[in-house]
């Protein structure tokens, strides 16, 4: 990032921490992306908190990203099996905020399997969670019961934008992937699984660049939005499988399980737009099919008679080239911001949140009167 854009962040993110002020005896732990602009917002997230720990997600690291905030801060490696395990849990965070008042920063319902374990237990106490992805608003909206307020940004208007690109971004990626390896996507079948705001986006990108484009939604009303956009639909995996050479899948719910991958046509392109544990089942395929390294971020998937092609390990396939959205995702960010300092001042009640409207006008003003010049 060059000096004015990173001049031009930083006061950004200053006018949103001085408009959302936190408490100042507020902890975070930071789940998040370590991409290059990332760095400014651990910055904010710094001026509004006592960021006690970074857990970067293992896909999304760039390494220059990552030397430089193991500089200014403090940086534990994450994993879903360490929150999957309440006691382990509880024994980081009371070795990492022992005693604070805490906010669990999160990107993909890391903490749901052990929150009310560390609500209950914890030494200090945990104000809440902030939720960036919409897999994770679903991880802690299928909880019987939220023992501390979680507030999600996954379907917040201004996430639109981000979403939108992201779709975009998954295309590009794609399709550059598949031209390393001397083959191209035009004219060809493809399958999009979730037709929610980013499957919407790829299916939309994908139709554009003159592909077919079949949509499967387990959702009926997404499926009669998508064929009211004059996309092809299918009412189940199997049959939006059978003829897809191309297959991308976007619900962060595992949209492909065991017994789906034996629909998958010969030759055929298998990417996701989020961590594979969180899409595809590919774990259950290990014994069975024999994998082979075709290139980089290519994988042949190949047993007798059936065989096909796994982009990025199946998990996001945009991070291969820095899912870049530009200055949108700094809204997302802002209102990340912004929800922990509500959380911080006790704003909600136990249960999945959204952030005011007048809060969101707000960051929209001040992002358009940094960034639309």
């Amino acid at each position: 990032m060059e000096s004015p854009e990173k001049a031009r962040l930083d006061a950004f993110f200053q006018q949103i921490t001085t408009r959302f002020p936190a408490s100042d005896s507020v902890t975070t732990l930071v789940i998040t992306h370590l991409l290059s602009e990332r760095p400014a917002f651990l910055r904010a997230m710094a001026a509004t908190s006592t960021v006690a720990a970074v857990l970067p997600k293992p896909r999304s690291v760039d390494e220059p990203t990552l030397e430089q905030v193991r500089r200014a801060f403090t940086v534990h490696d994450l994993s879903r099996e360490l929150f999957a395990d309440s006691t382990r849990a509880l024994e980081y965070l009371e070795d990492t905020a022992g005693g604070r008042n805490v906010v669990l920063v999160d990107i993909g319902g890391y903490f749901a399997p052990c929150l009310d374990t560390l609500v209950e237990k914890f030494s200090g106490r945990v104000l809440g969670v902030v939720e960036d992805t919409e897999n994770g608003h679903q991880r802690y909206a299928a909880l019987d019961h939220l023992p501390c307020p979680v507030v999600s940004v996954a379907r917040s208007p201004l996430k639109d934008c981000e979403d939108h690109l992201v779709g975009r971004s998954i295309v590009f990626s794609t399709d550059a992937l598949v031209r390393a390896r001397g083959d191209i996507l035009t004219s060809r079948n493809a399958c999009v699984i979730g037709f929610g705001k980013v499957g919407r986006a790829i299916a939309q990108t994908l139709r554009a660049q003159d592909l077919r484009v079949t949509v499967h939604d387990t959702d009926p009303v997404k499926n009669v939005q998508a064929h009211s956009q004059g996309f092809r639909t299918s009412t189940s995996t199997a049959e939006a499988l059978q003829d897809a050479e191309l297959v991308l899948c976007a619900t962060g719910n595992l949209a492909l399980r065991h017994g789906d991958f034996a629909a998958l046509r010969n030759g055929a392109y298998l990417a996701s737009v989020t961590s594979s544990e969180d899409e595809l089942e590919l774990g259950s395929l290990h014994g069975l099919y024999q994998r082979t390294s075709i290139g980089e971020h290519l994988t042949r998937y190949e047993i007798t008679g059936h065989y096909f092609y796994v982009l990025a390990d199946g998990g996001a396939v945009n991070f291969v080239h820095g899912a870049a959205v530009g200055t949108y995702i700094h809204l997302v960010q802002a209102e990340i911001l912004a929800a922990t300092a509500a959380l911080s001042h006790g704003r909600f009640q136990p249960g999945l949140h959204d952030m005011p409207a007048p809060d969101r006008q707000a960051i929209a003003r001040t992002w358009l009167d940094s960034f639309n010049r």
